[in-house]
């Protein structure tokens, strides 16, 4: 008789939750959605320290375990895989590309996007930059090797996919399965004064937000002009920026203080309690970046009536659609037309509000779960 075996089934879930950001949201998405769809299969989830009671399993074959080795680190490349070794996995799943060297066993890959690989930045550091190339090689090192080596390769988007495979020429198009991301269904808004939260971090209406990092392939800087060119029609507008201070954020703030731009606020780190509400009272989001592997910050703001400006790279106009307001990233004075346009036409604003609602029902965790199951049981071996 043939059936199919249960499988015993690894997730590194070291990302897990708020520590790991953008790679964090999707790597708990996975693992509670899985948690969902899946009654048959054993999983072992293994999350480090910092995040070990954020995950509580709820389904009986779930089970956690401690992997407390940093990202990117030597600990990650020659412990970790010693440590999966011990549980004769029979697939294991890393949802980022940093699969250690020694792990030779079967596994699946996550792959959310290559910025790494088209954008390498030397960050402020006390360390050489001949150090910080030596790192970038070994990155891509490991980056090609977990490409060729993995069984399955999940891409964030059809952009990410095609990219991957114009990068790395040798892999066949069909080991690459694509396994779109979601943003949660809008969450009632706790009952507080939103007026005192938008003090709490000096903000006055009326304004836009920006979300995020600001790596240099986000482009801000440019978003600072922009902002500079619109304040010449518009006086009272501000310009927020939400993001953990680190030396990018610092640069960003000398460059304000270079081009003599008013009205802008760096809001810093802010909890996403918080976040819904200055989300939902912003004028709009906006979103210049020239590269993403997907769209998932828009998204949210869509789902939160907020309309979206976006440049018009190969991702956002795959993800988002037409519930956007594009302009050309690298034009100042388009960028700031496509603002003016979101601020002087209501009738444009209400119809990119309705489009954004209808866009996210497009997207869901649980789809991009049961994908990835799917994945995992055609990886299974058949038995006798």
């Amino acid at each position: 008789r043939i059936y199919l075996k249960t499988m015993l089934i690894g997730i590194d879930a070291r990302f897990y939750g708020s520590i790991g950001k953008g790679l964090g949201r999707y790597t708990q998405k996975l693992v509670e959605y899985l948690e969902k769809v899946d009654e048959k299969n054993q999983y072992i989830v293994f999350l480090r320290k910092e995040n070990f009671e954020e995950y509580q399993p709820k389904n009986k074959n779930f089970r956690k375990e401690l992997a407390d080795y940093r990202w990117y680190s030597f600990a990650e490349q020659i412990f970790f895989p010693f440590k999966l070794r011990k549980y004769k996995f029979d697939l294991v799943h890393f949802p980022h590309f940093n699969v250690p060297l020694l792990y030779r066993k079967k596994f699946v890959l996550t792959i959310h996007d290559l910025i790494l690989i088209h954008f390498p930045t030397v960050r402020a550091t006390t360390l050489s930059p001949i150090f910080y190339w030596m790192k970038f090689f070994a990155y891509k090192c490991v980056i090609k090797s977990a490409i060729k080596r993995s069984q399955k390769i999940f891409a964030v988007s059809k952009f990410t996919k095609k990219d991957i495979l114009e990068t790395y020429k040798k892999i066949p198009e069909e080991k690459i399965c694509v396994t779109y991301e979601a943003c949660e269904k809008n969450s009632a808004l706790e009952n507080k004064n939103a007026d005192n939260v938008l003090k709490k971090y000096g903000i006055m209406k009326p304004y836009i937000i920006y979300i995020g990092n600001v790596y240099p392939h986000k482009n801000p800087k440019r978003l600072v002009l922009a902002f500079k060119k619109l304040r010449e029609k518009r006086k009272d507008i501000s310009l927020v920026f939400v993001g953990g201070e680190d030396y990018f954020y610092s640069r960003l703030r000398d460059y304000v203080r270079e081009n003599e731009v008013e009205n802008i606020v760096f809001a810093g780190f802010v909890p996403d309690n918080d976040l819904d509400f200055l989300m939902s009272g912003s004028e709009a989001y906006i979103r210049p970046s020239l590269y993403e592997g997907f769209e998932l910050p828009p998204l949210e703001a869509m789902s939160k009536g907020i309309p979206v400006l976006s440049s018009n790279h190969s991702c956002a106009l795959e993800i988002l659609g037409g519930s956007a307001l594009y302009f050309d990233g690298k034009n100042v004075d388009d960028i700031a037309d496509s603002v003016w346009k979101i601020l002087t036409d209501e009738k444009l604003r209400e119809n990119l509000i309705q489009k954004g609602y209808d866009q996210i029902k497009k997207y869901s965790w649980e789809g991009m779960a049961k994908k990835t199951l799917e994945v995992y049981n055609s990886l299974k071996k058949d038995a006798k």
